[in-house]
């Protein structure tokens, strides 16, 4: 089984945190996002996962030896592929064309998910969905009375499902989806000037391939900073069995509410934190309340309630009461 992690994209969203850090590569819960994607595919998968490819920009060898690092830890082979343009999510895959082979599972990596079952492949695709409020913001699928699916349709215009395709496909034969791609660029065929995926998987359903859904138990967007925020609150939720403090924290007149995940050398003085909060190595919080929030890196925090924001890395904050979205090395006095 192969993994095929889209994931070129610029992240605006996200801002001011995607200005020094790839989307996928922000924590949560401890971990990276394109982390816990994989490992959650390798979890609902029977096979092992022989290989992962990343699709990704620009983004330097600091980053790729980070996704290398990721496809180790499952024992994977790592393939780096480039898209230098943003043309579409079909396109995006294609830059993949060479690992495109035997099953695949494609997955974006910009949502994470919570399922209890085994991927079934006896059928030639699997396409994950969730029930959705706002269908005409997705690719949706249609299904017929067999629990087939019929039709594929970006973003809707009229409401015609509410099942939102979640951005993660399994095809027992990549090659197929591979051909059923160049199609679409050898002939130009867009939507809203892209290459769309749900065009192709249109094509290869015409051509007789049997699509079924697969549905989640929980659908986790991390596209903007609320949501992801909202992301790590519930992956600590699914995680609060586990150990998630180390060992190496330091804590003196303070109160801890799990679920938490605290990282290596951290230090807590006369503060609260919790629940929620996910806080990067050799941090330090004192006279602080934390809750629902994320924490990276080198974060020194002094002086403050906060609740529901994001901090980058080595930012330094020293004040009243925020909700705050704050990129690396920010300072507030």
């Amino acid at each position: 089984m192969k993994i095929i992690v889209p994931m070129a994209g610029m992240g605006k969203r996200m801002r001011p945190h995607t200005l020094t850090i790839p989307k996928p590569l922000i924590p949560v819960a401890g971990k990276p996002i394109v982390q816990h994607l994989v490992e959650n595919i390798a979890k609902v998968s029977d096979e092992a996962i022989e290989e992962i490819a990343y699709i990704i920009g620009d983004f330097g060898i600091e980053v790729e030896n980070q996704l290398k690092a990721i496809a180790g830890k499952l024992n994977a082979e790592c393939k780096i592929y480039y898209q230098t343009e943003p043309l579409g999510t079909a396109h995006a895959i294609q830059c993949a064309k060479a690992s495109l082979s035997g099953k695949i599972v494609v997955a974006f990596a910009d949502t994470l998910f919570k399922a209890d079952f085994k991927l079934d492949q006896t059928h030639d695709a699997t396409i994950w969905v969730q029930k959705v409020e706002n269908p005409q913001a997705f690719g949706v699928v249609k299904l017929n009375e067999k629990g087939l699916i019929t039709d594929f349709i970006e973003k809707p215009k009229e409401p015609v499902s509410d099942l939102a395709i979640i951005g993660i496909y399994y095809f027992k034969e990549g090659e197929k989806l591979r051909d059923a791609i160049q199609y679409l660029l050898d002939n130009k065929i867009t939507g809203n000037g892209e290459y769309q995926i749900t065009d192709a998987l249109e094509n290869m359903k015409n051509n007789g391939l049997t699509f079924v859904p697969g549905q989640v138990e929980e659908w986790l967007d991390c596209g903007n900073k609320n949501a992801t925020v909202h992301t790590n609150q519930r992956m600590l939720y699914f995680l609060k069995d586990e150990f998630l403090i180390s060992e190496t924290i330091q804590t003196k007149n303070s109160v801890i509410i799990p679920p938490c995940y605290i990282g290596k050398n951290v230090k807590i003085e006369n503060a609260v934190v919790g629940p929620f909060v996910s806080i990067g190595d050799n941090s330090q919080i004192k006279n602080s309340v934390i809750t629902n929030s994320i924490l990276q890196n080198e974060v020194k925090i002094s002086q403050k309630i906060i609740d529901n924001s994001m901090i980058g890395q080595f930012a330094d904050i020293n004040g009243n009461a925020e909700d705050y979205s704050l990129s690396d090395y920010t300072k507030i006095r």
